[in-house]
């Protein structure tokens, strides 16, 4: 898959989310897994299937379940993820009420815990802490809900070009694009900062980074499957610095802030089986998950700048 470079947090989601989807949409026949081709540089995953199919039989079957994905999208109109304590709460247990509600019960467990809270004179009525992942506060008039909400659910871009020359793109060509081919990030569309190249800076550009003639486009289809990606990442309450903090699968805090680590490994994986990786505890040492195939670890760290956020390219952990 020659679109998710191996160093990009949006190409990762991605290609999390490519296999929740591929798994919705084929219940057990295609069996998608995932491995990296360590041998034959440049750096890019693999996908492994029960049987074969084309590029765009692969997007289409993905497209199909990131329709049926986004359905747990639904927030009820909140924009930011800062639900008091007993909404959380409530939320969570419907969720989890029902196996009919297992889809949206990953994604909520992925976004925030009632047991992790923001500082508060009431901790019983305190916004949740959400997940490390959102970086969309309302800054910029950029709401992390809004767009996990409308991103899954916008099938396509719009045209791109001008007049008689604009051209217009299926669902399944989108996703095309971000999986097989390099990203040109041509679409207007909202993205939640996962992309390093999001992280534009007055000092390195020839105008004003938020004007649109500068600033450059998102790829479409890597924001879809990331949205639907992220809730693999299960959040867990985690007592730290005299309180209860989320902690994310991947994820560590320390006194250089938030980071987010992935392994590269060599055999084709399930999703469950990377999620496994991302929660062992030797994620982070030095080789010490070569015996489970584990070629090397990339982390990634969330920035500030100014008052938006983001994360860098990511860089192996040294062996």
């Amino acid at each position: 898959m020659d679109g998710l470079e191996p160093d990009n947090l949006l190409a990762f989601l991605a290609l999390l989310g490519l296999l929740r989807a591929l798994e919705a949409e084929s219940r057990d026949s295609l069996r998608p897994r995932a491995a990296w081709d360590v041998e034959h540089p440049p750096l890019r995953p693999v996908l492994h299937l029960a049987r074969p199919l084309t590029q765009t039989e692969v997007a289409e079957a993905a497209a199909a379940g990131v329709a049926r994905l986004a359905a747990a999208h639904e927030f009820g109109g909140r924009a930011d993820l800062d639900h008091p304590r007993p909404d959380a709460r409530d939320l969570l247990k419907a969720a989890a009420a029902s196996p009919e509600t297992r889809q949206r019960a990953d994604l909520l467990t992925a976004l925030m815990s009632d047991a992790a809270v923001k500082d508060a004179k009431d901790p019983a009525t305190a916004p949740v802490d959400p997940t490390p992942l959102c970086l969309l506060f309302g800054q910029g008039h950029q709401h992390f809900l809004d767009r996990l909400a409308s991103v899954p659910r916008t099938e396509v871009p719009p045209p791109r070009g001008r007049g008689k020359k604009a051209v217009a793109v299926s669902a399944a060509d989108c996703l095309a694009e971000a999986l097989f081919k390099p990203w040109h990030r041509d679409d207007p569309t909202f993205s939640f900062r996962w992309d390093p190249a999001e992280d534009v800076r007055y000092a390195l550009m020839p105008g004003d980074p938020t004007d649109p003639a500068y600033k450059g486009g998102t790829q479409h289809g890597a924001n879809r499957l990331a949205a639907i990606g992220i809730a693999a990442l299960t959040l867990a309450p985690e007592p730290r610095a005299g309180r209860v903090r989320p902690a994310i699968l991947g994820g560590r805090s320390d006194a250089r802030g938030f980071s987010f680590a992935w392994p590269v490994w060599r055999e084709p994986a399930t999703l469950a089986a990377i999620r496994a990786l991302l929660g062992h505890p030797g994620l982070r040492t030095p080789a010490a998950l070569a015996h489970l195939g584990v070629d090397h670890v990339l982390v990634a760290r969330r920035i500030s700048v100014g008052k938006f956020m983001n994360f860098t390219r990511a860089r192996a952990e040294e062996r």
